[in-house]
């Protein structure tokens, strides 16, 4: 990785681009320091620091820490996520959207871009009154509740969802790799100087051996082993094309295959099961706490994040939700269609109803293996900070964000390496 980035620095080209990429990251840096006025930021931050366990917890997380400070770029570029998973989700529901996404070319894809920033703009304006309301009347640390104030903050908060789109939009189109994954990756890495502090702290304070820090590093490090040998996993059904002759031509009769990732739907069931989990916890976060040995204070105990029942609940989701994407990515009807069309077939199962059917049972199989890998990363360091006393804040989410854009951002940096060499090979 590193010797690639530094044959990416030796090209005038690829280190423009490089330099252009970390010139958005110090802008998203900047932006997500600046607090929004009339906020109370301290009682803020003391306050989303109780509430690890619910979703505000994780929206934290995903924004680097800037919901838990109010700052402009509080919102994050959660938006554009939840708009573009909505508008992916609606392609499959809805005929116009799915036609315009597979017969509409450059212009289909065009307006569905276009769909998909008005309807950032929305979430991002639905997300920020709710965030408002809540530090208005649950939390009661606004300086000014007069209606100017309001919109002075819903406004700044709109506003930096939709410079962060944009900011990403940029970043695709003259910087390196996918410019909204490079935000969210540096959000979550600009919290490793806080974890690495809160260990010290823990070590010094005598609340935590340096023992379980070593084994905690270890972890770490194997848990990013396997999301290396995982991410590129794949299985390759062979593909024969049968030969056909075109005029005084002939064409096909080469062998191919059909790859199919082991982690197809990457880090969104885990997002999605996480959302859906939490809902109890935000819910009794926001109600008067029941006094202890009460059936209510039992609930909240079952739903924690440290419950077994809640790991047991998280597994079954990632489960389902890596079943339910896989699904909407990976169409075996349509795969079987196609490879007929092109007159491709696999070995030992005849064109149409048989090659789909053991393309649905290979995607069935491969799916159980992904979704159980993402379910032991998600877990894992949940276990982990059961038996530790210091909340790192790591999840298994964050981790396969980093490395799988740090593994992306490698991989386009070498794509474009080679695009050049061909580039002045032709010239």
């Amino acid at each position: 990785m590193i010797q690639t980035i530094r044959k990416a620095w030796g090209i005038p080209e690829l280190r423009k681009k490089i330099m252009f990429t970390l010139l958005i990251l110090v802008i998203y840096r900047i932006g997500s320091a600046i607090p929004v006025p009339y906020v109370d930021t301290e009682a803020l931050r003391y306050y989303l620091g109780n509430m690890g366990t619910t979703i505000l917890g994780l929206y934290n997380v995903m924004s680097g820490g800037a919901l838990a400070q109010a700052t402009v770029f509080a919102m994050g570029i959660q938006p554009y996520i939840n708009s573009s998973i909505i508008i992916q989700l609606l392609t499959v529901a809805i005929p116009a959207l799915e036609r315009m996404q597979r017969e509409g070319g450059e212009e289909g894809k065009r307006k569905l871009q276009s769909i998909t920033r008005y309807s950032t703009v929305a979430i991002a304006f639905l997300q920020a009154l709710g965030y408002y309301f809540i530090m208005k009347r649950q939390l009661n640390i606004l300086t000014d509740n007069g209606i100017w104030a309001a919109l002075v903050i819903i406004v700044s908060f709109v506003a930096g969802s939709s410079f962060l789109m944009w900011l990403g939009e940029q970043c695709n189109e003259f910087g390196v790799g996918n410019g909204i994954s490079m935000i969210l990756f540096a959000g979550i890495i600009s919290r490793v100087p806080s974890m690495i502090s809160t260990l010290y702290s823990a070590i010094l304070a005598s609340t935590m051996h340096w023992a379980w820090v070593i084994l905690i590093l270890v972890g770490v490090l194997l848990l990013v082993v396997l999301i290396v040998f995982v991410n590129d996993a794949e299985r390759r059904i062979p593909v024969q094309y049968a030969k056909r002759q075109v005029g005084r031509k002939m064409y096909g009769g080469q062998s191919s295959s059909l790859p199919m990732k082991v982690n197809m739907s990457g880090v969104l069931p885990i997002i999605f099961a996480q959302s859906i989990a939490t809902i109890p916890a935000t819910i009794g976060a926001f109600l008067p706490a029941p006094e202890k040995g009460t059936f209510w204070a039992g609930v909240l105990n079952a739903i924690d994040n440290k419950s077994i029942f809640y790991l047991v609940i998280y597994f079954i989701l990632i489960i389902g939700f890596s079943y339910f994407y896989a699904t909407i990515q990976f169409n075996p009807v349509e795969i079987s269609n196609n490879l007929k069309r092109n007159g491709g077939f696999i070995p030992g199962f005849r064109p149409g109803r048989p090659t789909s059917d053991f393309i649905a049972r290979v995607l069935s199989k491969i799916t159980l293996f992904g979704a159980i890998y993402l379910g032991i990363v998600a877990i894992l360091p949940l276990i982990a900070d059961k038996f530790t006393t210091v909340n790192l804040g790591i999840g298994g989410t964050s981790v396969i964000i980093v490395v799988g854009v740090a593994l992306e951002t490698v991989q386009a940096l070498e794509n474009q390496m080679v695009m050049r060499q061909y580039k002045g090979f032709l010239e």
